[in-house]
């Protein structure tokens, strides 16, 4: 299959926007599972977005990015669906950490 740069980037976009809609419907998945399962998590996809806004110069804080990946203010995000992590939770982030 050949796309276009541009049809590429509009997808990739969709599919962005799909993933970050599905992670704020579930709040049930907790960042530490996703961190465990998959090596990144909200905040991961947030510090990405600022990353990428602060290389095409786009004024973006981290309150910002955040916002915009939880759907929420972070803290109000952390309040009202963040869980305490477990030991084994724990165990398996230090085991697991890529250090980004």
């Amino acid at each position: 299959m050949t796309i276009d740069d541009k049809t590429r980037t509009e997808l990739e976009a969709a599919v962005f926007r799909r993933l970050v809609a599905h992670l704020q419907e579930r709040t049930d998945v907790q960042n530490i599972d996703l961190m465990n399962l998959a090596g990144f998590c909200r905040n991961c996809l947030s510090n990405w977005m600022k990353d990428a806004a602060d290389a095409k110069g786009v004024a973006m804080s981290k309150d910002d990015s955040r916002e915009a990946v939880y759907g929420m203010p972070y803290e109000t995000w952390k309040a009202k669906y963040q869980g305490t992590a477990s030991p084994e939770q724990l165990a398996a982030m230090a085991k697991n950490s890529t250090g980004h």
